[in-house]
């Protein structure tokens, strides 16, 4: 049974095995070290209580069942019922209709076929049947200045159809008048206290100017039609659950774009987007789930609180996608620009695959708990920290990291948007309090970083604690990073075994390109990690790969080439970092015991450059810079802080 909410993890960690972690991973790139695949067999990842299903499909099996059925889509053409609208009054040759001047209110079960324009009217289903209701919007238009133009009060479940080639309006008004004053519902122009069903090829435009646009107080389910919503709240709303299976849906929202929000029942308040066209614009969450948020596909754009340039305001969540527990993405397009994280969760966070193309003004991606990558494409064009989570297992896929703090960073606590006043670095005011340009909390470096106020603040300065039980692993994948903080930070151990992690870090001495408390195991892969010098760290002893670590006794510019061969001449690395640099950081299967190897700055290659690493080609030599003889599992040349 998952929890309903994870907000605290400290003292959670648990120890689970997971077997058969090999990852056939074809999106790395070739590099000249060209380092092999391995099958890691057995992985051991850290995790908290509560960790999230490893799939949508398992995620699922966690939610309760939805009130979908085959014979929803299915009627008796020669039963349908016509309701007509004429204007300010309505006409329906039916018992199972009751009118009075401008509202029909719909008693009996069945299949009835509404048409015309309702100027000041309301359209009520009100029926203790335990059969279904369905209304077929036929080239509708219906306001109300006081209450939903359609308020579905009781029903064992309706089926709203959306006629082929029809187009159907619904507006309600500023303020309502409800009979009880304690009343506050309904509170959408499309308001059920059933379980609803919106399908067909027509398209629906609903204007919720009280509330909210389109709201079920049971499950609500899409599956198909063009429904353009804008709210003064929230956009589309399903207390038990939100699932849209297909169609194509706009929303512009002032509070949260889609969003279910039971929170007594852990089996609900989901949301699950199966395919479709969804663009949401949305003052608060784009999307917002109170339990789990699963995606298999759709092309999926979100815009919320503004975009990536807008000061976030404290008392308002302003996430692409956020969930109280869980979040599962199996698959879609993603286009993500937010005030805050792209994508949140306050417990897990799996992405199996998808295409992700993201803009942040905090976290491009962050759970509380666990984060897991195991395919997709990942562009994180913009953002505070990049990657952030207690404990981050990168499996595969390929990610691209652009961050003004943070690339990768391992962190436990409840993500707080980064709402401490006083300085930052990402641009705007009002973030960060402790001594600590990278994580707030990472003892390891505290006593070296003076507090420096007024740097302009930015989010994503969450006060995090620093603790053996966050861990990283590197298990495959294809990692890009360009920080201008720590390139990779943790507050604990990290262990890479396979894939290829680039980083292009810092300029300034107060932070690294990696930055670890604990150990930084690494067994396999290529690691290139290019920075400044003062706080530079290499791969712990503890590692069965060699590194070496050069700090150079001057700073070069962006673009000037570090080139690495052995004494045959045999390139091992040519690299061309994206910013000035003092330090760079190689670990590859090409580093041999014994071996001896030459390095040169600057020069030029015949090469395919590549997230600044070359491929192929022929390197025309620079100045020779020095040369090294590997000795032990690192090898450290210049001087510097030696931190390790």
């Amino acid at each position: 049974m998952k929890a309903r909410k994870l907000t605290h993890i400290a003292g959670l960690v648990l120890i689970v095995a997971l077997s058969g972690c090999k990852i056939d991973d074809t999106s790395q790139a070739p590099t000249q070290a060209n380092p092999e695949v391995v099958d890691t067999g057995e992985t051991v990842v850290e995790s908290v209580e509560g960790m999230g299903a490893a799939s949508v499909a398992d995620a699922q099996a966690e939610n309760s069942a939805n009130h979908d059925d085959t014979g929803d889509y299915t009627w008796d053409a020669a039963a349908v019922i016509p309701i007509m609208l004429n204007g300010s009054s309505i006409s329906a040759a039916a018992d199972g209709v009751s009118i009075d001047g401008s509202k029909a209110t719909i008693t009996a079960a069945a299949t009835y076929s509404i048409s015309g324009l309702l100027a000041n009217g309301q359209v009520i289903v009100d029926t203790e049947d335990e059969e279904t209701v369905r209304l077929i919007l036929n080239g509708v238009d219906i306001s109300s200045s006081t209450s939903a133009p359609i308020n579905i009060v009781s029903a064992e479940k309706v089926i709203i159809v959306l006629a082929d080639g029809t187009n159907n309006h619904l507006s309600d008004g500023e303020t309502y008048v409800f009979e009880d004053p304690e009343e506050d519902e309904p509170n959408a122009a499309l308001f059920s206290k059933s379980d609803l069903t919106i399908y067909g090829g027509g398209s629906l435009t609903v204007n919720g100017n009280y509330n909210d646009g389109i709201a079920s107080k049971d499950g609500l389910f899409i599956a198909s039609g063009s429904i353009f919503v804008s709210a003064v709240d929230d956009g589309i709303r399903g207390k038990d659950y939100l699932i849209v299976k297909d169609g194509n849906l706009t929303v512009n929202a002032q509070g949260d774009g889609l969003k279910s929000d039971n929170e007594e029942d852990a089996s609900k308040g989901y949301i699950f987007v199966e395919a479709g066209a969804i663009n949401i614009t949305a003052g608060g969450d784009a999307v917002q789930a109170e339990t789990d948020v699963m995606v298999t596909g759709g092309n999926i754009t979100l815009s919320a609180g503004g975009g990536s340039g807008v000061a976030i305001d404290e008392n308002t969540s302003t996430k692409g996608i956020k969930a109280a527990v869980n979040v599962n993405i199996d698959g879609g397009t993603f286009t993500i620009n937010s005030a805050d994280d792209a994508i949140n969760s306050n417990g897990s966070l799996v992405v199996g695959n998808g295409t992700f193309a993201i803009t942040s003004g905090d976290d491009g991606m962050h759970a509380d708990a666990t984060l897991d990558i195991n395919g997709g494409d990942i562009q994180i064009t913009q953002s505070y920290e990049g990657i952030e989570s207690a404990v981050i297992t990168i499996n595969g896929g390929t990610i691209h990291i652009v961050s003004s703090d943070d690339g990768l960073n391992v962190a436990g606590g409840n993500d707080g948007s980064g709402m401490n006043p006083g300085w930052g670095q990402g641009g705007r005011p009002g973030r960060g309090v402790v001594p600590d340009q990278g994580n707030m909390g990472d003892q390891s470096d505290m006593e070296d970083r003076p507090f420096m106020p007024g740097q302009g603040g930015g989010p994503g300065m969450d006060r995090f604690a620093a603790s053996g039980n966050y861990h990283m692993y590197i298990n495959g994948g294809y990692i890009a990073i360009d920080a201008n903080g720590d390139g990779i930070d943790s507050n604990g151990a990290v262990d890479m075994t396979d894939g290829i992690v680039l980083v292009n870090g810092p300029t300034g001495n107060m932070n690294g390109a990696l930055d670890y408390l604990g150990s930084f195991t690494i067994s396999g892969g290529l690691l290139v990690a290019a920075g400044s010098a003062g706080m530079a760290e290499a791969p712990s002893e503890t590692s069965t790969q060699y590194s070496v670590l050069i700090n150079f006794d001057t700073q070069f510019q962006a673009g000037d080439l570090v080139h690495i061969r052995t004494g045959d001449g045999k390139a091992v690395l040519t690299f061309s970092p994206s910013k000035q640099y003092q330090s760079i950081v190689l670990s590859s299967a090409e580093l041999a015991n014994g071996a001896s190897y030459d390095v040169y700055v600057g020069g030029s290659s015949t090469g395919t450059v590549k997230d600044s690493l070359y491929q192929e080609g022929s390197y025309t030599a620079g100045t020779s810079y020095t040369s090294f003889t590997i000795g032990g599992i690192v090898t450290r040349i210049g001087g510097g802080n030696f931190r390790r």
